[in-house]
């Protein structure tokens, strides 16, 4: 039995005729940007947040990279967030201009550790960069009050957790701004590349339509500089057909979860924790164990895949050491990353497949 981490076949196989329809209306049209769909879908996955706009972008490193700019966050200026992440988060800030804080990451649920983030804020801080990793959201509600406090905005990473909700709030809706990244494999993925913001800020989702399209209302006249970072109408089709089914989607990834969970029992795995007040929608599941490369191998050995996110913090990446970050700074971070795993995960999983793993993972451990 081969059982890979991600199948993006088993998910396009069933709704393969009305995308390859919905594309062809597309093509006919020849309105490939910004147009019918695009417009529909930032209605609607807006809606879905529980946020007032939506604007589509050509993917979610652009995304965070626009909110920045819309926000004037720019040279002299810093955001704290983490270093347990993908390097886009940390990217955005940097070509804004601005320089990356970290603070270490809680060692329960891996997301920011908030106790440290207050030590952080400087009179150059104007913003906090919280991560929702793997699929669930970072505690907003103190973040938010100390941000308020400190006259901060705050910025979701919610590239990870479409769907995702906090005491019944859904990530997108629950800073002043948010971005999304629809790379293919995500849990609301398009055939490619796709990115989306959500705000409640009519000011600042209007700064933010402007900077994605050249910092323009209207064609040939730009009132700001912008980037060149429109989300196309063959992508938000993509996307359009796909979200009718995410929840239903997140409900499967949780019950794998649970099952996994059960049967990871009595291992040395730790397997993860779902924070008060969370909805974790499962993007990844990852566990913490020994002799983590070990098992990698092994269960590649019987055609198990798995992925390692992320084995080189943010901080310790080569592009980062102007920093001035050491390999002993944040050792949670540093820990974690040499322990944790990413199992299979994805709706079409089957109860055979989860099980073939688990006891693939208790047969190393014996």
């Amino acid at each position: 039995m081969s059982i890979p981490l991600v199948n993006l076949r088993a998910q396009y196989d069933p709704l393969k005729d009305e995308i390859l329809s919905g594309i062809g209306h597309v093509l006919e049209g020849m309105h490939l940007f910004l147009g019918e769909n695009v417009q529909a879908l930032e209605k609607e996955f807006s809606q879905f947040c529980g946020a007032q706009h939506g604007i589509g972008v050509s993917d979610g490193t652009a995304a965070l990279q626009i909110i920045l700019r819309a926000m004037d966050i720019g040279p002299g200026d810093e955001v704290i967030t983490v270093s347990q992440t993908f390097i886009a988060t940390v990217e955005a800030i940097m070509l804004a201009g601005a320089r990356p804080v970290f603070v270490d990451i809680a060692p329960q649920s891996y997301l920011m550790d908030l106790g440290q983030v207050e030590a952080k804020i400087t009179p150059r801080t104007k913003a906090i960069l919280p991560v929702h990793l793997y699929g669930q959201t970072v505690d907003m509600d103190p973040l938010l009050e100390l941000a308020a406090r400190h006259g901060l905005r705050v910025i979701e990473d919610a590239c990870q957790a479409h769907g995702a909700s906090y005491h019944g709030r859904r990530a997108g809706s629950l800073g002043h701004a948010a971005a999304f990244s629809f790379y293919y494999s995500k849990n609301l993925g398009a055939y490619g590349e796709g990115g989306f913001i959500t705000t409640s800020d009519d000011e600042l989702a209007h700064r933010i339509r402007m900077i994605r399209d050249h910092g323009s209302e209207r064609r040939y006249y730009h009132d700001l500089l912008g980037f060149n970072a429109r989300l196309d109408e063959i992508q938000a089709v993509v996307l359009r057909h796909k979200l009718p089914h995410l929840e239903a989607w997140n409900e499967v990834r949780r019950a794998h979860a649970d099952y996994y969970n059960r049967l990871l029992r009595g291992t040395p795995a730790i397997t993860p924790v779902e924070c008060p007040g969370n909805h974790h929608v499962y993007h990844l599941y990852v566990i913490r164990v020994p002799r983590r490369d070990d098992l990698q191998a092994f269960l590649k050995e019987r055609g198990i895949f798995t992925g390692i996110h992320y084995p080189v913090p943010v901080h310790l990446q080569p592009s980062m050491k102007h920093l001035g970050y050491k390999p002993g700074d944040f050792p949670v971070t540093r820990r974690v990353v040499a322990e944790v795993l990413s199992l299979p995960m994805f709706a079409e999983l089957t109860s055979e497949e989860i099980e073939a793993v688990a006891a693939a993972v208790k047969e190393f451990y014996k």
